[in-house]
């Protein structure tokens, strides 16, 4: 099997007192959509936000392409990178958040624009093709010069994944990105996530819609406590599982 895309080790997550991750251990493959479930304070976002950086792991170690995430190893002890090298390391790793956090004074097309110019460096002629392109792909090119407050809320996570697929990443990171939305508006979200999926991306989606889970996941990980309780295809997880806990949460909640 080839190397994986990402590689999550040992990692733990304390803030204080408080274990919010308790040593988790993960292999993300080239392609592979892994879906993560598990109930309100298992550490499934705590888990994303590890992977590139905006939480810092208390110990651990994340491995992207095979490269350190965040840290580099100087004679046996793990150093900090500086933070240029971290943001350069993260423009590889998209993620969408449960809120959309786009600029209020800018168009859906400029916030789509404003990481290619500024980060990537790309001429304003050259951002704006990639950005159309993007919000046809998400079904929005006819509201490019529209502002984010008179887009509904499934419509503004739209351009936030427009955004975030700007910068070319290799692995997209949804956490929990239709938990804000209006029931109606869900579906035209998810419906982007299957594509992106279907076209190889390699994505790892925290959520609580489990017919997504079941439907689009290669892997599904149920996270309980900080640690991955189970892990298996969408098929043995929804049907059998084989912990209590899975079985107890996949109860309440199907």
């Amino acid at each position: 099997m080839a190397q994986p895309i990402l590689q999550v080790q040992g990692l733990h997550k304390s803030f204080g007192k408080l274990e919010v991750l308790a040593g988790i251990n993960l292999e993300v493959q080239q392609g592979e959509v892994v879906v993560v479930i598990g109930p309100s304070g298992s550490g499934k976002s705590t888990l994303l936000r590890c992977i590139n950086f905006l939480e810092v792991p208390t110990q651990g170690r994340i491995l992207f392409k095979g490269e350190e995430v965040g840290q580099k190893d100087v004679g046996g002890k793990l150093v900090s990178l500086p933070e240029r090298v971290l943001d350069q390391q993260r423009t590889r790793m998209g993620m969408v958040f449960q809120r959309f956090n786009l600029f209020p004074h800018m168009t859906a097309l400029e916030n789509v624009m404003e990481a290619p110019v500024q980060v990537r460096g790309l001429a304003r002629g050259e951002a704006e093709a990639l950005g159309m392109k993007l919000l046809t792909r998400v079904g929005l090119a006819e509201k490019a010069r529209t502002y984010p407050p008179f887009l509904s809320g499934g419509q503004q996570q739209r351009v936030a994944i427009a955004r975030a697929l700007a910068m070319e990443p290799d692995v997209m990171l949804f956490d929990e990105p239709t938990s804000a939305l209006d029931p109606e508006l869900v579906g035209e979200v998810l419906q982007v996530m299957k594509d992106l999926a279907k076209s190889g991306m390699t994505m790892i989606v925290v959520t609580h819609e489990m017919g997504f889970a079941r439907e689009v996941g290669h892997r599904v990980l149920f996270m309980d406590g900080g640690v991955v309780v189970e892990e298996g295809k969408p098929e043995q997880i929804f049907t059998a599982p084989q912990h209590p806990r899975t079985r107890e949460f996949l109860s309440k909640v199907l």
